[in-house]
């Protein structure tokens, strides 16, 4: 008798279901309440802080959350590329990394940019995740996380370059992190060179992430399951 070929696709356990489901939506809570606080400080501005002083510890709660995003690829518990989801979050880790720790970042106009962008492209992921776990996505929420990609992408690289930007001339007057020739261990690092080369990695990877985006859109909203969807919210 010839064997069967083929996987049997495990659903996930309810606890499972719920500890993911618990995991978005409070992402989606942290991330609605970071925007409040941009929104917030320009509506109503305090007098002796700045943007980052209010929303630091918003933004290094949930962003370095995100670290548990690799650990449930890692795990099999989430469905997707680990190698992708770790430059994902560390890319935004560095950034955070970079305003807490060199002092001109903070002031940068770079600064409101990239993390507006990232309010409303966390919550609209996360919202989508977390109804994707019931088997069913909204089609206001599938077309959000496919669209406001158009503005959010180029909003939200800018706005990090230019944190980047701003925190060069720092380190290059400081030599912030950076080791010397000569020295006994024979080894040179600049923290200035590796920041350049980040942005520098910025130039081909943005169109690709970009255009990905835009193939994903024309597939996701012109699929008939989509299409299902609209006609029953319409």
């Amino acid at each position: 008798m010839a064997a069967t070929k083929g996987k049997t696709n495990k659903k996930p356990s309810l606890l499972i279901n719920v500890y993911l489901f618990a995991y978005n939506f409070i992402q989606v809570l942290g991330w609605s309440y970071l925007l409040f606080q941009i929104i917030n400080f320009y509506v109503n501005p305090p007098k002796s802080q700045s943007l980052w002083d209010v929303v630091k510890y918003t933004v290094g709660i949930f962003q370095n959350a995100a670290f548990i995003e690799i650990i449930n690829v890692a795990t099999g518990l989430v469905k997707s590329n680990l190698t992708v989801t770790i430059q994902q979050v560390l890319s935004r880790v560095a950034i955070v990394a970079a305003i807490a720790f060199i002092p001109d970042t903070s002031d940068s106009p770079g600064l409101p940019l990239a993390l507006t962008a990232w309010c409303f492209a966390e919550i609209t992921r996360y919202s989508y995740y977390g109804f994707n776990i019931f088997g069913y996505i909204p089609y206001l929420i599938i077309w959000a996380r496919y669209t406001f990609f158009y503005v959010l992408y180029p909003v939200g690289v800018s706005g990090e370059l230019l944190v980047y930007w701003t925190s060069l001339g720092y380190v290059g007057r400081t030599k912030m992190w950076s080791i010397e020739m000569p020295n006994k261990l024979n080894i040179a690092f600049s923290l200035w060179s590796a920041i350049a080369m980040v942005m520098l990695v910025y130039i081909p990877l943005f169109p690709q992430m970009y255009m990905h985006m835009v193939n994903q859109r024309k597939k996701t909203l012109g699929s008939p399951e989509t299409k299902k969807i609209q006609k029953k919210v319409q």
